[in-house]
């Protein structure tokens, strides 16, 4: 076999195994959003054994036999070649997903799998008790997971690697620690800041109905295909990508709080965009159609949802369209004052409905709170006491219920530790990004007040989507910017917004 015939035969490969993987999709998404709750047990079945399949077609030695002729050949002699992307991810995955026994693979799938449910419950009822042994066997497989695969310096970053390839615990740590302090200065100064915009603009009841219509004319406008799409409802806001042309939104309204249906489907709108440009039919199934990371990923929704959707150029162009749909409520409030509003900064309990400033607090109490779990130093039923401790130290406030505290994200009922660290990194290559696009594309916040953003997307295009998985996300940024990942570009943005709206000054 030469090759190119072992290449052809290993992208047809992946690609089954991919379509298969999909499939898994459609049922974690019917999860989510429309699965009756007692067939929990049967749909842990499912996925288990679909896991158990993936898993079993992908290790095989057949894909380690057609990844050694490939590497082996001129196929690969450019790095940035397809080939050489392509394979270069295959490897690392296959080298990775070896390690893992299928069974465990698939016990795996089967326990988060109806952990998810409950931890809705448990949420529900805000009882961290019910969900309680869930997460006993969900820490203890992960912590397995972590050994078979292995780390040079400590458990959780095999963990890590999983969703910010490359990324070592301490390196994150580090980059943490100086935005950690420069936040807290920011969030001082504007608690104490002369002006202060009236919240309870946002917080009058507002019909739900008219809410979902809004939130779909902001996601028409800046990109979103329905033809290709659909968006939905459900208790965790989440983006689900089901192959090309079935990219799936799942978002939630509140009747009292108009914000959160804006801001939290304008995010998974821009996890959207970012799937509905990459995955082509050309690349599909393969890292060249993939993304370097969660945290490039998040960066995406982080610009569409802050940088765009937030800002006073966004508003001047939608919110006399929103005045009209709620008359009664808005039609004497002033730009301004909304705009003021929907960029509000005060410590609260919920992750995805905080505000810009204070939200990177939350992901680091997280992060820490997650690795000292993996790595033993925190017990399991201590976590709400922990979790509510280091709230109080980062946030300033008590948190009142597990509902609101530990119990409020559902990763850890996916298994997924090591992903939350992707959040605030994905705000800082967010802000960098769009520091560089404002240099490349003068203006373009102008656009806005127009209700144009294909200049914004097709650069986002251009440069982060279709790039693929060519470059890794630090590689990615420095060949975007110029520079490497930093938290100024960060702090930058904020203080420029906020000067406007509080008065503070840096």
């Amino acid at each position: 076999m030469t090759a190119q015939e072992a290449y052809t035969e290993l992208k047809k490969r992946i690609r089954e195994i991919s379509i298969l993987s999909t499939t898994a999709g459609v049922l974690y998404w019917d999860q989510e959003a429309y699965m009756p709750r007692k067939a929990d047990d049967h749909r842990a079945e499912q996925l288990a054994q679909i896991s158990r399949l993936t898993h079993e077609w992908f290790i095989d030695t057949k894909t380690g036999d057609l990844l050694a002729t490939v590497e082996g050949s001129d196929l690969v002699k450019n790095p940035e070649s397809e080939a050489s992307v392509n394979c270069r991810e295959w490897r690392r995955l296959y080298d990775r997903e070896v390690k893992l026994p299928t069974n465990f693979v698939e016990e795996f799938t089967r326990v988060t799998s109806k952990a998810i449910n409950v931890w809705a419950e448990a949420r529900q009822k805000s009882d961290f008790a019910i969900f309680q042994p869930d997460l006993e066997k969900i820490i203890d497989l992960c912590r397995k997971k972590a050994d078979l695969i292995g780390y040079e310096t400590e458990v959780y970053d095999a963990l890590l690697d999983a969703f910010e390839p490359g990324a070592k615990t301490a390196e994150v740590e580090s980059a943490f620690k100086g935005l950690r302090t420069e936040l807290v200065a920011l969030i001082a100064k504007i608690k104490d800041a002369p002006k202060k915009p009236d919240i309870g603009i946002l917080r009058r009841p507002y019909d739900i109905a008219k809410q979902k219509v809004f939130a779909q004319i902001i996601a028409v406008a800046i990109g979103y295909d329905f033809e290709a799409g659909r968006i939905d409802e459900t208790v965790h806001p989440c983006c689900n990508d089901l192959g090309p042309f079935d990219t799936r939104v799942l978002t939630r309204y509140y009747a009292n709080d108009i914000s959160e249906g804006i801001t939290g489907t304008t995010h998974e709108v821009g996890h959207a965009l970012y799937e509905m440009s990459r995955q082509t039919k050309e690349h599909w199934g393969t890292p060249m159609g993939d993304t370097p990371s969660l945290a490039i990923h998040e960066s995406q929704s982080r610009t569409w949802e802050n940088i765009v959707g937030r800002s006073r150029e966004f508003w001047q162009y939608f919110y006399p369209q929103l005045q009209r749909i709620f008359y009664q409520d808005l039609h004497n409030v002033a730009l301004d004052d909304f705009y003021g509003a929907m960029n509000w900064v005060a410590p609260s309990y919920i992750r995805v409905e905080a505000d810009e400033a204070t939200y990177n607090l939350h992901v680091m109490l997280r992060f820490e709170i997650e690795r000292s779990i993996i790595t033993g130093e925190l017990k399991v039923t201590d976590i709400p006491g922990e979790w509510n401790s280091r709230f109080k130290d980062y946030l300033g406030i008590e948190v009142d219920k597990d509902s609101n505290g530990c119990l409020q994200d559902v990763h850890w009922a996916h298994g997924a530790f090591g992903y939350f660290p992707t959040y605030a990194l994905g705000n800082l290559y967010a802000a960098q990004f769009w520091q560089q696009a404002q240099k490349d594309l003068p203006g373009i916040a102008d656009d806005f007040a127009q209700g144009k953003f294909d200049r914004l997307l097709a650069w986002l295009r251009d440069n982060i989507h279709t790039q693929g998985f060519k470059y890794y996300s630090n590689d990615l940024c420095q060949r975007i910017t110029g520079q490497p990942l930093s938290h100024k570009p960060l702090l930058d943005y904020l203080y420029d917004k906020y000067a406007g709206i509080y008065g503070i000054t840096r």
